[in-house]
């Protein structure tokens, strides 16, 4: 299995990065998952249009799904492709598909609500669920194939049965919006670097990558919070990051 980053910002895109966005490859499965703001010019650069098998979306913010849109318009405009699943929690894409009349995109797309908690089996990736706390219903996933596996909180706030499920994984991706200090409007709702690095630490994590850093942030001072918590391996995460490296 192999993860490329997308964006990783949160909120709203950067200059040079855009939001939430991975591309996870498996024997020639392609899963695009939370394709935020500005990842679509990131994905072309490592696959066509007609390529991606289907799309995962972990809740419904924009910057975790908006480039759906130009994806299936180049899909349906082009002939590009089958029409393409769609998993994400019931009505979190409802605005996203809306964007559009329904002929534009006829066919162009089938949607799956993801079982929260469950499991569904997409290609040949497993992906297991836990509803996380965030302002909208956020699935947190574990998707494991052939014998590797990693976790992905989404947008959330500490939630300490995540623990049991991202036990061992070789890759996590974690919420760390914030270095140390949360907004006191946001607590609970999103997580610092120092709770992402814990997460692993307590998980037993092989690899942190540190996501949806808020834009101007400074990427050192996350890195120094999450080093000071937990003394792994820990990445930022940038456009084109690659897992393994």
């Amino acid at each position: 299995m192999r993860i490329t980053v997308l964006g990783g910002a949160g909120g709203y895109p950067e200059k040079d990065r855009g939001c939430s966005g991975y591309l996870v490859q498996h024997d020639g499965f392609v899963l695009l998952v939370d394709p935020g703001y500005a990842t679509y010019q990131a994905l072309l650069a490592h696959v066509a249009v007609g390529d991606v098998d289907a799309v995962l979306v972990t809740h419904g913010h924009p910057d975790h799904c908006a480039d759906l849109h130009p994806l299936l318009r180049a899909r349906a405009l082009s002939g590009g492709g089958q029409a393409l699943p769609l998993h994400s929690p019931a009505g979190a894409l409802d605005a996203i598909l809306a964007l559009d009349g329904p002929a534009m995109l006829d066919g162009a797309f089938v949607t799956h609500d993801l079982p929260i908690p469950g499991r569904v089996q997409i290609g040949p990736l497993t992906v297991d669920t836990m509803l996380m706390p965030h302002f909208l219903p956020n699935a947190g996933i574990r998707v494991s194939a052939g014998g590797t596996s990693f976790a992905y909180t989404g947008d959330s706030g500490p939630h300490e049965p995540f623990t049991a499920f991202a036990a061992d994984v070789d890759l996590l991706i974690a919420e760390a919006t914030y270095a140390t200090e949360m907004p006191p409007n946001r607590v609970g709702m999103l997580n610092t670097a120092i709770g992402a690095a814990e997460l692993a630490a307590r998980s037993g994590a092989h690899t942190l990558w540190l996501t949806h850093l808020w834009p101007g942030s400074d990427p050192t001072a996350h890195l120094a919070a999450a080093t000071s918590a937990w003394p792994g391996p820990v990445e930022i995460t940038t456009p084109h990051l690659t897992w393994p490296a």
